[in-house]
């Protein structure tokens, strides 16, 4: 019995377990108290409520993740071009820098009425809007993955006849890959908050739009199914980029806790 309990892998087990005792602990709570549905409902409505609306649920679900990796997919692109940029030349960075900081300190909520004017109600706004929302920490990685090589190397690989160019695709690049990739994490879960922002702004489909509209027809429980939803979809991007990250940087972790 010792042996296989020793045997078991509980750091694997953990996350599995720890859900498992959030929902018993929330069912329990809800019998006990007595909390009716529209103010909190049971695990066990929310599960009935997704097998119900598993249609509407299904069709958005889809759509919120299509308009999340979209912009995604832009973020990247864009963030680790302007991240090469800034980090190539200390000019471009001391004049691009402020900027990017004013930009990202705005609300992005406050930004899709103007996207709505420019492209209208549906799929562009959420697109636009994850991936204003995810390029910023894309650009900031890239950017102090590129700043952190000591000027003793590069100093010594300039004596040695390596241009700058040869520094930056040989040493400098390599170096600031586990910033990038380790910023991919950061940036799909943002994305997700930026297409859902949209959605129930601007939207006429999405996971976003179905809260919304369950809202306002008191339809608690599919607001829940609905963050459900966006915690599994958010949960599966993230164990992706995690994925990502290792099998592309697993040379600069000393441990499996590094992710």
């Amino acid at each position: 019995m010792t042996t296989a309990v020793s045997r078991i892998d509980w750091i694997r087990l953990s996350p599995w377990l720890y859900t498992i005792g959030l929902f018993v602990l929330w069912e329990a709570c809800v019998l006990v108290l007595g909390l009716p549905p529209f103010i909190l409902p049971a695990p066990t409505t929310i599960v009935a409520a997704m097998v119900e609306f598993w249609p509407a649920i299904w069709k958005n679900g889809l759509q919120t993740l299509f308009t999340t990796l979209a912009g995604f997919a832009a973020a990247v692109v864009g963030g680790l071009a302007l991240g090469l940029l800034v980090g190539w030349s200390r000019t471009v960075y001391a004049g691009l820098y402020p900027l990017m900081i004013g930009f990202n300190s705005i609300p992005k909520v406050a930004v899709v009425p103007i996207l709505v004017l420019w492209f209208g109600i549906g799929t562009v706004p959420a697109i636009i809007t994850a991936f204003l929302i995810s390029f910023f920490p894309v650009v900031v990685n890239v950017a102090t993955g590129l700043a952190t090589i000591e000027p003793e190397t590069e100093d010594v690989l300039k004596a040695l006849g390596a241009s700058k160019m040869d520094i930056m695709l040989k040493v400098v690049i390599p170096r600031a890959l586990p910033y990038f990739f380790g910023s991919l994490k950061v940036a799909i879960t943002l994305a997700f908050v930026g297409s859902v922002i949209a959605e129930t702004v601007a939207a006429n489909s999405g996971v976003g739009h179905m809260m919304l509209t369950a809202q306002s027809n008191f339809q608690v429980p599919l607001v829940f199914a609905g963050l459900v939803t966006l915690a599994v979809e958010g949960i599966v991007a993230y164990a992706l980029m995690a994925w990502v990250e290792k099998r592309m940087t697993g040379w600069a972790h000393r441990s499996g806790f590094a992710q």
